[in-house]
């Protein structure tokens, strides 16, 4: 039984260099996809009584933030950009600062609206929907950073 897998090769020899780019928006893509997908698969799921869409506004809150993070490179925020743009410099680290200021005010509301719509209130009552807004809106922040600060702005790599 030991010679069962013997002649069986596996070449797992990956060849990732110079592939940071693709898989940091791949895996974002990715991320942000499955949060969506999770929102709507609860609304879908959950009735009138339990799910209130007034929640999506939390998550495309999120989702403008996620926008708004990715829009400013990282040489415009450190001032290493050749051109400075509309804004400038400063104007970058303001935009970037209100982008996660929404982002991070999207996560508190979704923390709120799990807290005290599902988790404190008494009685018989699926908890779900709020930790499904959470982790969605939780998601979506970890798509942004990983498509914000998992590239390089290489020129010529």
């Amino acid at each position: 039984m030991s010679g069962c897998l013997d002649q069986i090769s596996c070449n797992c020899n990956l060849d990732l260099e110079g592939k940071r780019n693709a898989i940091a928006s791949v895996t974002a893509a990715t991320l942000f996809s499955v949060a969506w997908w999770l929102m709507i698969d609860t609304s879908a799921v959950y009735g009138k009584a339990d799910w209130n869409n007034v929640y999506y506004i939390i998550t495309v809150g999120s989702t403008v933030a996620m926008f708004m993070v990715n829009a400013v490179s990282n040489s415009q925020v450190r001032g290493e950009s050749l051109h400075e743009g509309v804004l400038g410099t400063k104007g970058s680290r303001l935009w970037l600062m209100a982008a996660f200021v929404l982002s991070f005010a999207s996560l508190v509301a979704a923390t709120w609206v799990l807290f005290s719509d599902y988790v404190l209130l008494t009685g018989d009552h699926p908890v779900w929907p709020g930790v499904a807004l959470f982790l969605t809106n939780f998601i979506i922040f970890a798509s942004s950073c990983v498509y914000k600060f998992g590239r390089t702005e290489e020129m010529w790599g």
